[in-house]
């Protein structure tokens, strides 16, 4: 049985899911996009500020249930193009410290609303 993990720091689901399912010692937060909690608009449409935003809500879902950046053990960063990884990769880096968690990014044909970057990641209480 999970227990479902929610928070107004980032933004509130746009469909049938949860911001984040505490499962025993493992916390999955769902893929989260740049909305504006606060408006559920896009940031930005440069991938550079999507990319800050992205990382400030799963930070607030991590906090919500008591862990850091350094909970993370695995993150799949989605993007709407490869050409925006290395600029992802770098804001992305900009959060974490070593030992980095295990991680996968791929370019998918679209994502929601339009984003170019999403990103679920699995933590460990």
């Amino acid at each position: 049985m999970f227990k479902p993990l929610a928070t107004d720091q980032a933004p509130a689901a746009i469909g049938p899911y949860s911001q984040a399912a505490d499962v025993g010692n493992l916390i999955f937060i769902s893929g989260q996009i740049p909305l504006n909690p606060e408006t559920m608009e896009f940031v930005s449409e440069k991938v550079e500020e999507q990319a800050h935003q992205v990382m400030k809500n799963l930070g607030a879902i991590l906090e919500e249930a008591g862990l850091t950046y350094k909970n993370i053990a695995k993150a799949n960063i989605y993007l709407d193009s490869m050409d925006d990884f290395a600029i992802v990769n770098e804001v992305y880096a900009s959060y974490l410290s070593e030992p980095y968690p295990a991680r996968a990014a791929v370019e998918v044909s679209k994502l929601p609303k339009g984003a170019k970057v999403e990103i679920e990641a699995i933590a460990v209480k």
